[in-house]
Order: C-alpha cells, then sequence, then structure tokens
C-alpha cells in the first residue's frame, strides 16, 4: 500500500463444439464461404453435415470469420486473440461507459465534501471530521492509526511515479502490518506499471502478503484503517489532510474503493504485459476524456500523468486522429470505433 501522501481456470463452455471448431478450421484452410463443401468435409468426419450453415454463422457471431470487403463468397478466419478483442469490444465500451457515470457521481458528490468539512471545523475531534493542516501532524496521525489497525487497510494512491526512499519508508510500515494479518489492499493507476520503483516496491509487498490493482482512472487520494477511519487529502492542494470518522461517510469511501476495485486489474510491470498495449489503454482512456470535455489538468489528475506527460499525450493522440480540436478529436476517434456506442 504505501501507507503516505505521497490463468484463470477454464470454464466447461470454453471446449468448442467439435462442428464448429471442424468448420473453423476449414475455414483456415481454405478461406471460403461454401457450406456445401463444408457439410460434406463434416460428413467425412463423422459429424452432422446439416450443421454447416448453423456453425457458420455462430462463427461470423463470435467474429472468428469474416468475409471479404471486395469478394464476399470469400471469407477470412481470424486469429482467435483477436477474435476475442473483437467480441470484447462492445462489453469494454459498455464498462468505459458506466465507469464514467460512476466517476461523474463521485465527483458530484465529492463537490459537497467542502460544504460538510467547513460546518464540522468547529467539532472537536474524534466527533466526526478532523482537519489536518501540516504534514508532520498528518504523519504522526497516520503512524497512530497504523500501529492501532487490526484488520484492514484500503488505499488509493493516484499518480505513476513513487519516490524510492519514501517507498523503503512505506515498506517499513507495511510490513509491520502484514506481520500482524491485517489485510491491505491498493489501488494505483496503470501508469504506476511503468514506474521502476513502484514496480519494485509491489513486488517486495505482494510478497508478504499485501494485494494490488491498478485503473485507468481513480477517484483521489484515500486510506482506510478498519473501516473506522479514513484520510483524505485537502482540497486545497496543501500537505494537509482530513480525518474521518463519522461511520456513513467512512462507509460511503469504503464502497467507492469496493467498486473501483472490484473493475480494476492485478498490478503487472509494463514489460510483462507488453509497453504497447499498456500505453494503448492510456491513450483510449485519454480519448475519452478529451470527448468529455476535460481539461488537461484533470486528464492528467485522472490517469495520474504529470501535466507536461498527458500534454504530451494529447498532441500526438490529436496529431495521429487528424484533429484540430477536441471536438474533431472525439469525432475522428468515434468514427475509428475507439469510443462507446
Amino acid at each position: 500500500m504505501g501507507i503516505s501522501f505521497d490463468v484463470p481456470g477454464q470454464a466447461a463452455d470454453a471446449v468448442p463444439d467439435p462442428v464448429d471448431a471442424a468448420a473453423y478450421a476449414w475455414v483456415v484452410e481454405h478461406g471460403r464461404m461454401d457450406p456445401d463443401a463444408l457439410a460434406a468435409h463434416l460428413d467425412r468426419l463423422g459429424l452432422d453435415p446439416r450443421a454447416a450453415e448453423e456453425a457458420l454463422a455462430r462463427l461470423a457471431g463470435w467474429h472468428l470469420i469474416h468475409p471479404d470487403t471486395q469478394d464476399p463468397t470469400r471469407m477470412h478466419a481470424r486469429e482467435p486473440q483477436a477474435a476475442a478483442n473483437a467480441a470484447c469490444a462492445p462489453i469494454e465500451a459498455r464498462i468505459a461507459h458506466f465507469q464514467e457515470e460512476m466517476a461523474r457521481s463521485r465527483a458530484r458528490m465529492a463537490a459537497f465534501l467542502p460544504h460538510y468539512l467547513d460546518a464540522a471545523r468547529g467539532q472537536a475531534p474524534g466527533q466526526g471530521v478532523e482537519v489536518i493542516t501540516h504534514l508532520p501532524e498528518v504523519r504522526a496521525a497516520l503512524e497512530r492509526a497504523s500501529a492501532e489497525c487490526t484488520s484492514e487497510v484500503l488505499a488509493s494512491q493516484p499518480g505513476g511515479s513513487r519516490v524510492p526512499e519514501a517507498m523503503q519508508e512505506a515498506l517499513r510500515r507495511d510490513h509491520a502490518l502484514l506481520s500482524r494479518g491485517v489485510r491491505m489492499r491498493t489501488l494505483y493507476h496503470h501508469t504506476a506499471r511503468f514506474n521502476g520503483p513502484s514496480q519494485a516496491y509491489v513486488e517486495a509487498a505482494s510478497e508478504l502478503g499485501a494485494e494490488y490493482r491498478t485503473a485507468h482512472q481513480l477517484f483521489g487520494r484515500l486510506i482506510v484503517f478498519d473501516r473506522e477511519t479514513a484520510f483524505v487529502p485537502l482540497s486545497d492542494g496543501s500537505w494537509g489532510a482530513v480525518v474521518v470518522r463519522q461511520e456513513a461517510l467512512v462507509a460511503y469511501l469504503c464502497e467507492v474503493f469496493e467498486q473501483t476495485w472490484a473493475l480494476a486489474q492485478p498490478f503487472i510491470s509494463a514489460a510483462e504485459e507488453g509497453l504497447e498495449l499498456v500505453a494503448q489503454e492510456i491513450d483510449r482512456t485519454i480519448i475519452r476524456l478529451l470527448a468529455a470535455g476535460l481539461k488537461d489538468e484533470a486528464i492528467a489528475r485522472r490517469v495520474g500523468l504529470s501535466l507536461r506527460t498527458a500534454r504530451r499525450h494529447i498532441a500526438d493522440i490529436m496529431e495521429q486522429l487528424g484533429a484540430e480540436s477536441r471536438f474533431q478529436a472525439g469525432a475522428a476517434a468515434m468514427r475509428a470505433g475507439l469510443l462507446d456506442d
């Protein structure tokens, strides 16, 4: 986690039907749409020849085969992973749409937090909300909460870079927690997978039992101890923090974490997963945020990049799309199938 302010099992239905498998292999070999010839081939294999047309229809529906644009009688077979990408694209688009809806809902609710805090500033510590304005006091409060924690720590750590010295200090605290049997789960941005210190830290802490996932977008910085005490940063950009102990508000913050955790992916280094693939995922997220009308600063914060790096990505994306404005970029991305329908 770093307490700081800095192959699943194969399903039974994954085994293809013998007719579908034979039809797919036949199209790969012959590259044409010929139900009669396929039926004869199935018959020779001892399979039902009457299933030829239905098998071809299923393969087309699964994106495993598709007709030639110049000659509809000819067929092209897709490599299975490419077919899976094509089949999952609409689902991923819907997931991205729901993620955007959740982000907007969270942002809408978060807009009320300053009003809540303003009204709560006069309360004594321990009565729900405590505002700490100085970094040394924040660190001391985090150390106390960590020492008193008995069961669980949840953390969201936006941003893609970590300082090695801070990582070593965080690893010391995390080791103390994990050795007591405390479960620790932490969310990072996908961009953290490019950061060497982050990769080394996650590998070391994972061996101790900590869990890590990454997401395209995060809701902000958050640390929760035992679902009783939450730390969130002050909105003024300072190193201060708000300590939340009010039961309903802490429960809400935990629910926000759990929703993001369920959609996040296990932390895998960019080199292990493929630098190009990870970079493409980040670019697709930036395109969606551009199309949604977000400014450069908001996009950088959402995807965990510095403002300078985010602007470089945005410039490259707009150049690749041949767009001179964000509106044109959104339209070009929609035509290219990069946005949800």
